[in-house]
């Protein structure tokens, strides 16, 4: 079994097949937030991420690059 047949996306992403999913909390410290706050933004939808077997969240590295580039400019914007 692949990680196609595993992993449905709730976001757009193209990203390789073999990159390896990131946890929430490996994506918290990614971002330079707490845990509480990717789950806020994963109930918000404003965070690009994937539910594996229908409860676990991961995170593509490539999509979290792409979330904080456009995060930061946000923050230097406001």
């Amino acid at each position: 079994m692949n990680h196609e047949t595993l992993l449905t996306s709730d976001s757009q992403s193209s990203a390789p097949v073999d990159e390896c999913p990131l946890t929430v909390r490996e994506a918290a410290k990614f971002l330079g937030v707490s845990p509480q706050t990717v789950y806020l933004w994963v109930e918000r939808k404003q965070i690009p991420h994937l539910r594996v077997m229908g409860r676990n969240i991961r995170f593509l590295r490539s999509d979290l690059e792409t979330f904080r580039a456009s995060f930061k400019q946000e923050m230097e914007n406001a």
